[in-house]
C-alpha cells in the first residue's frame, strides 16, 4: 500500500489516502479488504504517537481477525496496539514471529522475521529489546531503511534510558520551525488560530474534515496542549505562521 510506505518514510498527506482506502474497504466488511487498512491506519497513527488513534484502528479489526481466525492479522494489529501501550493478551492466536514480540521475545523475532525477508519488521521487533546494543542496532537498521518516523520513536526511547550519544535528528521537513510541525500542519494552524473550524479548514484547503481532524490533533500533540485555544496561544508564543 503506497500510503503505508509514505508513513514509513515520514512522507506528508498520509491520512488522505488512508481514509480513502478505509471509505472502500469498511462497507464491504471482508476481511480481506478490511485488514490491511486497518493495520497501516494503525501503524501511521503509532509513528505519530497516537495511542487513540492506534486504537480506534484496530480495536474493531482485531475482533473480526480473531473472530474469522486469522493468525497474521490478530498477530500485527495486536503488535501495534502493544507498541502504543494497548493492552494485549491473545499471543496464543497470533502468527509465530509476532507471538514471540508479544511473549516478550523481541531478539527470537526479530531472527524469524530476517529469515522471512522482512527487515522493518526484524527492526522494530528488536528495538523492543531491554538490551541497549540491541536497540541501538535496530536503531542503525531503521536508519538504513530510511524508516525515519520509527528511528525517531527508537532514538527518543534510547534517549530516555539514558543512553549516551544518540542523535536527535529531526526531520528536515520539522527542523525549521520551534514546534517541529510539517508544513501543513502549519496552514491549519493558522486556520485554527483564525477561530475556524474543522470543517472550515476542510473547505479550504481541499481535504476531507477527518483529515483535518488527524492534523489537530498531531498540533495539540506535537505543541504540549490540550485545547485549540492553548494551541493558538502557543504559536503565537513560539512565532509560529503558515502561508495565507
Amino acid at each position: 500500500m503506497v500510503a503505508r510506505v509514505r508513513a514509513r518514510r515520514g512522507d506528508p498527506e498520509v491520512w488522505p489516502l488512508l481514509d480513502e482506502a478505509w471509505d472502500l474497504a469498511e462497507p464491504t466488511n471482508e476481511l480481506p479488504r478490511l485488514g490491511p487498512v486497518a493495520v497501516a491506519r494503525a501503524e501511521a497513527a503509532w509513528l505519530e504517537g497516537d495511542r487513540d488513534a492506534v486504537d480506534e484502528a484496530s480495536a474493531g479489526p482485531l475482533g473480526l481477525a480473531r473472530e474469522r481466525h486469522a493468525p497474521w492479522l490478530v498477530g500485527e494489529l495486536a503488535a501495534w496496539r502493544r507498541r502504543a501501550g494497548l493492552d494485549v493478551h491473545i499471543a496464543a492466536e497470533a502468527a509465530e514471529p509476532f507471538a514471540l514480540q508479544l511473549t516478550g521475545h523481541p531478539a527470537e523475532a526479530a531472527a524469524m522475521w530476517r529469515q522471512l525477508g522482512c527487515p522493518y519488521e526484524a527492526a522494530l521487533a528488536l528495538a523492543e529489546d531491554d538490551a541497549e546494543q540491541l536497540v541501538r542496532q535496530a536503531l542503525t537498521e531503521l536508519q538504513a531503511l530510511g524508516a525515519r518516523p520509527a528511528a525517531a520513536i527508537v532514538s527518543r526511547r534510547l534517549r530516555e534510558r539514558g543512553a549516551r550519544g544518540v542523535p536527535r535528528g529531526p526531520r528536515p521537513s520539522t527542523s525549521e520551525n520551534p514546534g517541529g510541525l510539517t508544513e501543513r500542519e502549519l496552514e491549519v494552524l493558522a486556520l485554527l488560530a483564525d477561530g475556524r473550524r474543522n470543517a472550515q479548514i476542510a473547505e479550504r484547503l481541499v481535504v476531507s474534515e477527518r483529515t483535518v481532524d488527524h492534523h489537530v490533533s498531531a498540533i495539540l500533540r506535537k505543541l504540549d496542549v490540550r485545547t485549540r485555544d492553548e494551541a493558538a496561544a502557543e504559536a503565537a508564543r513560539l512565532g509560529l505562521s503558515a502561508p495565507r
